[in-house]
């Protein structure tokens, strides 16, 4: 089994004095795992960053350990493992980010940054903590508070009517026997039925009288036992919910709440105005967005160069691919995107566009659908633009045939966008950063600014993968969470 140093000296780029510091962290693994009986690795990036490798692992001797074997060796990419590419690349920790390990445990990952004395990131050390038992016991937890709040407004609401309590429920309520008689209506319940015109409801008389068919006996059996109906009158709405009380397939008796929601109404009406504003808003902006495309395009075809043509159409491409976001908007009024369905338009614009007659490129989306905010999803939409622009341009220059895959992933803590082809592949990813490509530095600023998230680039030996991960929120620092190192 090699060692510490030999794995590090094989697959990374760390200094004798970065690998003195791994190895000293590595002398104490054992036992930080069994003080916090969890499974403790650290992990070191590989030659070119983009992955990590695991050089030492220790599990716990007082818990039992999430692994049935040594994974150093293995390597850790931005796609299976996103909380070690991102602090690796931020410098930033991750703690408390929920997880399933190789056995499908559920667990809960921390991530924590390894600094050298000039404070660069030389690796990161990882907790992975069994948490199953907890989860059961949050769920145990949680369907107990329900059943309680559920016993709660049960005990509420058929409170004894002589009682405080009664007159203090924001609701009206009518009580009622076994022959639809009232025998007791609180105060809040005559203030509400005035408002629509309804009559007093008096104890003695019958339910019916004042709500009229909606509360007779075989209403009430149609209904099963429970009869819920919007009553209204102007500006006024109240909704009224009717239950039954049944033994031996006979009517007991009863209890009607009221509760006025005409505040409700008049906001679910301002909403949706402001809805079809903002669809109109977001319409009108698409179709500008269409007719300066158009514009660009018919100057695309009266120009002689080959070079000024491509700048035109990738700028048609990425002003295409922000019109479809506002396309989406326009149709649906919500501020959250179903980003795979927008992933699939646009990949296939773009390859139509871009392709040459005699090309074959094929565009395969996978993944879950990944709800984003509006803002949040143009960013994606103008960075996955450019990477297929870049498949195109670079990895199928010369190809006759190809496939793009572009998987989405969400994950707790991290949405994951991959795009990879099956093209000539990148030879040296530090020249490509020196040239300075347009289309990259839009990623990068995208990405950085934007998303405030990681891209991570792969030479896979049959072409190029890129990753980019987007926090989906940020973590709350944590004191006691500290660098190890200088």
């Amino acid at each position: 089994m090699q060692s510490i140093r030999e794995v590090c000296k094989a697959s990374t780029t760390l200094s004798d004095d970065d690998i003195r510091i791994v190895e000293d962290l590595a002398s104490k693994l054992q036992i930080f795992a069994d003080l916090s009986q969890a499974d403790m690795f650290i992990d070191c990036p590989t030659v070119d960053r983009s992955a990590a490798m695991v050089v030492a692992q220790a599990a716990p001797s007082t818990a039992r350990s999430m692994y049935s074997g040594s994974v150093v060796g293995h390597l850790a990419t931005a796609i299976n493992e996103p909380a070690v590419m991102y602090c690796l690349t931020t410098g930033k920790p991750v703690i408390g980010s929920r997880g399933v390990s190789q056995e499908q445990v559920v667990m809960r990952q921390s991530v924590v940054p390894i600094t050298n004395a000039a404070g660069k990131t030389i690796g990161t050390l990882i907790t992975e903590q069994d948490i199953s038992k907890q989860v059961e016991q949050e769920k145990n937890v949680e369907m107990l508070k329900e059943t309680t709040e559920q016993l709660s407004e049960t005990l509420i609401q058929f409170a004894v009517p002589d009682l405080p309590i009664s007159s203090l429920l924001h609701e009206g309520m009518i009580l009622f026997d076994q022959s639809g008689v009232i025998t007791y209506a609180n105060g809040r319940a005559h203030k509400l039925l005035s408002l629509i015109g309804f009559e007093r409801p008096e104890k003695g008389e019958s339910i019916e009288r004042i709500f009229s068919w909606r509360v007779s006996p075989e209403n009430f059996v149609r209904n099963g036992g429970y009869i819920q109906e919007e009553l209204s009158k102007g500006k006024h709405f109240i909704m009224m919910k009717a239950v039954s009380s049944v033994r031996k397939q006979d009517i007991i008796g009863g209890f009607i709440l009221l509760r006025d929601i005409s505040d409700i109404r008049e906001k679910e009406k301002q909403l949706m105005i402001k809805s079809a504003v903002i669809k109109e808003i977001h319409h009108r902006v698409k179709n500008n967005l269409q007719t300066i495309s158009s514009l660009l395009r018919l100057q695309m075809r009266r120009s002689q160069s080959n070079e000024i043509e491509k700048v035109y159409r990738e700028s048609i491409n990425r002003i295409n691919s922000i019109a479809i976001i506002h396309e989406y908007l326009a149709q649906d009024g919500l501020e959250q995107i179903d980003f795979k369905e927008i992933l699939t338009k646009i990949s296939k614009i773009i390859v139509s566009s871009m392709r040459r007659s005699e090309q074959a490129i094929h565009v395969v989306v996978t993944g879950e659908s990944v709800y984003l905010p509006s803002n949040k999803a143009t960013s994606f939409a103008l960075i996955v633009t450019e990477l297929i622009q870049n498949c195109m341009i670079h990895g199928f220059h010369e190809e006759q045939e190809g496939k793009i895959s572009i998987a989405l992933v969400a994950k707790e803590d991290f949405v994951s966008l991959s795009v990879t082809d099956d093209g000539v592949g990148i030879e040296d990813m530090e020249q490509i950063h020196k040239k300075g490509h347009l289309g990259l530095k839009i990623v990068d600023t995208l990405v950085r600014e934007d998303l405030e998230g990681t891209m991570h680039f792969r030479n896979t030996g049959n072409g190029t993968e890129v990753t980019i991960l987007y926090p989906i929120q940020k973590e709350d620092e944590d004191d006691t969470a500290e660098d190890y190192g200088g």
